[in-house]
């Protein structure tokens, strides 16, 4: 699973609750390295165990002839607390790492595969993540 090799800081704020309001990406959406892509159409944060089964689904379904580009990386943390425990004592210990993601960005690059294997490699890593997609060729 990816997630950063060392952070300044190991618990963040949580930041916005409401992701509606931030808008749609600016950086990222357009398919830059490969021929394919798979677009996220909606806000959402992605964990990186997520992040790593659309990964092992697309690199099975391209096989070694095609390139694969992951365009998203996990570096913010987010804290659990264990169940049934009371309120206060302080934030919870560490869980793992997601990448926040707006609409539009771009997760995923395929390219070296013919366009049916590339379109129905991104059809099946995008039903492994939390986000509604949809796939893009480049311009």
């Amino acid at each position: 699973m990816l997630f950063p090799k060392k952070v300044k800081f190991r618990k963040w704020h949580t930041m916005r609750k409401n992701p509606l309001k931030v808008g749609a990406d600016t950086r990222g959406v357009t398919v830059a390295f490969g021929s394919f892509g798979l677009k996220a159409m909606a806000p959402q944060r992605i964990r990186s165990n997520q992040i790593e089964a659309a990964r092992k689904v697309l690199s099975r379904s391209i096989g070694k002839s095609g390139r694969l580009w992951i365009r998203i990386f996990p570096d913010m943390p987010y804290t659990k607390k264990p169940a049934e425990v009371k309120l206060g004592k302080g934030k919870g210990e560490l869980e793992g790492y997601v990448a926040a993601v707006r609409a539009g960005r771009i997760l995923f690059e395929v390219d070296g595969v013919p366009e049916a294997v590339a379109k129905e490699a991104l059809r099946k890593a995008g039903t492994k993540l939390p986000v509604k997609t949809k796939i893009v060729a480049r311009i």
